[in-house]
């Protein structure tokens, strides 16, 4: 990992330089990017089929794109019963915590005695994408799906990749089946999310796309918002962790390292602490851990690229960087973390203590794990049960509500200089 010290000359220009960076915006991803969104757009399944080809090495017909209802039933019959039992305990979980999240109508009278409020309906088709390849991501199944269905939205699509022969990871299949999806296409990338915004012969549109992804992804969400409502921008994992002495070693670089290993190499993670003798143990902590990891030589392209260390001068310094960062996922370990807490106000989610490692929210905890990253966290939060409910407001008028409006309504028209919008109002008061 990359080192940085309060005492190093040019220490703020180190951190600028740091804070600035963000997996969000790569011109030459984004250029790609576009690309594929328009061969999409005008292509339809034919292009999915070709990009298949392109980058899952995969030779898939029209019929594969769908995967079969009997597939989706084997996946879970042929799930081990801890494997099943994963799955439930961390939907159970999910729901559990959505239901306490759910948006309710409600209505109420104004100062004029109309009646106006609320309604709030589940979205009726969602696409979710997870993430497959390497990591076939079946708890992303339970933190997206399993919102939808308890929302209540009616159509589920879910998206993934395939692998060259052009199977899904049958675990994973048995997780999207479990949480509720209705429809489940061998498709990944930037590709599935221009499918699921555009349509295809085979994949109908759907109203909004939810779930993480990589940096193809992360950016068709970005260049599509508009054409389809988007949750919000969950690219590749971040960890940010602020200690001082009383932190474990141990502990630290464990988290460290399981954040860095998800494999895009655009993963960021970060070690912000007042301590010295904390630096020195991790490090040596992570020399240790890594080597027998499977996917140690990933984690060490990522760490290198953007894993940093940062001796901070003190606790407040490292409160105001975890902000301007607005890390994915933020750790504290301090003897007290309360007003640590209280001040952190952009990250994708806090996890307090030596006995809340970041992974509890990755599979079990109850919040969803998609979360914003690269930065996004200043002006999104992370996925929850209400992003799958649409809002209407409601507006009820009596005579007697309108008349005691009336005199409002016509000064505004007057003043804007649309003289028929006062009309509209006043003209059912005169008959």
């Amino acid at each position: 990992m990359n080192l940085i010290r309060h005492t190093d000359s040019k220490y703020k220009n180190k951190l600028a330089k740091i804070i600035k960076v963000s997996s969000l915006f790569d011109p030459v991803i984004e250029k790609q990017t576009i690309e594929i969104i328009r061969e999409v757009e005008c292509n339809g399944d034919d292009a999915l089929l070709k990009l298949s080809r392109k980058f899952d090495n995969a030779s898939l017909n029209y019929s594969d794109l769908k995967v079969k209802a009997d597939a989706l039933s084997k996946a879970w019959s042929n799930a081990s019963s801890e494997t099943k039992n994963a799955i439930r305990i961390a939907k159970s979980n999910v729901i559990l915590f959505a239901k306490q999240s759910m948006r309710k109508n409600w209505k109420i009278q104004n100062t004029q005695g109309g009646t106006v409020g609320e309604k709030f309906d589940p979205f009726q088709r969602v696409g979710i994408y997870i993430p497959g390849g390497t990591a076939p991501l079946a708890s992303t199944s339970i933190m997206t799906i399993a919102l939808a269905k308890a929302a209540g939205c009616p159509e589920i699509v879910a998206c993934t990749p395939c692998d060259k022969y052009g199977k899904v990871n049958s675990d994973l299949l048995a997780a999207i089946n479990n949480a509720g999806a209705t429809e489940v296409y061998r498709s990944g990338g930037a590709q599935a999310i221009a499918a699921m915004a555009y349509g295809t012969n085979t994949i109908k549109p759907v109203q909004k796309i939810f779930g993480p992804g990589n940096a193809y992804v992360v950016a068709a969400k970005r260049l599509l918002f508009g054409r389809v409502s988007i949750d919000l921008l969950p690219g590749p994992s971040e960890l940010f962790i602020l200690a001082d002495s009383s932190a474990n070693a141990a502990y630290v670089a464990a988290d460290l390292l399981a954040q860095a290993e998800h494999g895009s190499g655009h993963e960021r993670v970060w070690l912000a602490t007042t301590s010295k003798n904390l630096i020195t143990k991790t490090k040596k902590e992570i020399n240790k851990q890594l080597q027998p990891l499977q996917r140690a030589t990933l984690i060490k392209k990522a760490l290198k690229k953007n894993g940093w260390i940062i001796n901070i001068k003190s606790i407040d310094e490292g409160i105001s960087l975890a902000n301007q960062i607005a890390p994915e996922h933020c750790e504290i370990m301090l003897k007290s973390s309360k007003n640590a807490i209280n001040q952190i106000t952009t990250a994708g989610a806090i996890f307090v203590g030596p006995w809340s490692p970041t992974v509890l929210g990755d599979y079990v905890a109850g919040p969803s794990h998609t979360l914003p990253t690269g930065g996004a966290g200043s002006s999104f939060s992370g996925l929850t049960v209400d992003m799958f409910q649409r809002r209407t407001s409601i507006v009820k008028y009596t005579k007697q509500a309108l008349f005691r409006s009336i005199k409002t309504i016509k000064t505004f028209s007057e003043l804007e200089g649309l003289d028929g919008h006062g009309s509209s109002a006043e003209i059912r008061l005169l008959n």
